[in-house]
């Protein structure tokens, strides 16, 4: 499904031309997740459905992920079984669609995958995008139980701050990082309370994963980035960004292409630790 082999776990994504090849497949539904919420109505892959992040993929009065039962229709409404495979794409590296994937890995769907390069790939392919919105049979969608080990809460993060069999990776930009920022750049200055970063948390930028056509850079690349920076695979690694999508894409990275067998997402990441009292900040 992918040309590179060298991943833990190669099977996690697929190609453009993969995902073109099954457009019709009825076993393949396609979800487009995009940071700007308005490009899936400006075109998307013919029978794509399409989530907004700030309603599907969070509960908003909780602040927190949807629960099971949203989950479950949230997926029944676009027609998918448990059998389903789910190609996920989207637009800025596909931020938001590994957020959705992991999103889906965390109520235990089987088969949920990333199209390499995303929405950006696709066009610069000439690919055709559609305005036509598909509708599918509605569905009985069955999740299961939460898999905790794949998401950290705030009372993990905190007892493994500066722990030396743990490493938190801040997956910001410098800036954000150094507390010059509270978001990125080209997003509004909303979320934390104060700037910086949690004590002892690496940096590691999300994008430095990828290449320059929005595709994943290869295994040795990916190996020498994190490691270089003490993140390897005998570690207890947590992932932060500011909501937590963009610390989805790097969870991916160390658990299906690299195959780091203890990764964690902190969802809750910058919006929530920011804002608490008494805990260790630095800058």
């Amino acid at each position: 499904m992918s040309n590179d082999t060298q991943y833990a776990n190669p099977e996690v994504l697929v190609s453009t031309e993969w995902a073109a090849q099954h457009l019709t497949d009825p076993s393949v539904r396609l979800v487009e997740v995009d940071v700007d919420s308005k490009a899936y109505e400006t075109g998307h892959i013919a029978g794509a459905i399409g989530w907004n992040w700030r309603v599907d993929t969070q509960d908003n009065l909780r602040r927190n992920i949807p629960s099971q039962a949203q989950l479950e229709a949230l997926l029944g409404k676009a027609g998918i079984t448990n059998a389903t495979t789910v190609l996920f794409y989207g637009d800025n590296n596909n931020w938001f669609a590994a957020f959705a994937l992991w999103l889906l890995k965390y109520y235990g769907h089987a088969n949920a995958k990333l199209i390499n390069g995303g929405r950006a790939k696709w066009i610069a392919e000439g690919r055709d995008l559609t305005a036509d919105v598909p509708s599918y049979p509605a569905t009985t969608y069955s999740a299961q139980a939460p898999a905790q080990e794949i998401r950290a809460l705030r009372d993990l993060v905190l007892s493994k701050v500066q722990q030396p069999e743990a490493v938190l990776v801040d997956v910001r930009s410098p800036k954000e990082y150094s507390g010059e920022l509270l978001a990125p750049e080209n997003l509004p200055q909303e979320g934390a309370q104060r700037g910086g970063h949690i004590a002892g948390a690496k940096n590691i930028p999300w994008a430095q994963a990828v290449r320059e056509d929005s595709t994943f850079k290869s295994a040795d690349e990916l190996k020498a980035l994190y490691a270089g920076k003490g993140v390897t695979p005998d570690k207890e690694i947590i992932a932060y960004c500011r909501i937590g999508e963009r610390s989805a894409h790097t969870w991916f990275v160390l658990k299906y292409l690299l195959g780091y067998p203890n990764v964690r997402n902190y969802d809750g990441s910058w919006t929530e630790y920011g804002s608490l009292i008494d805990v260790p900040i630095e800058r």
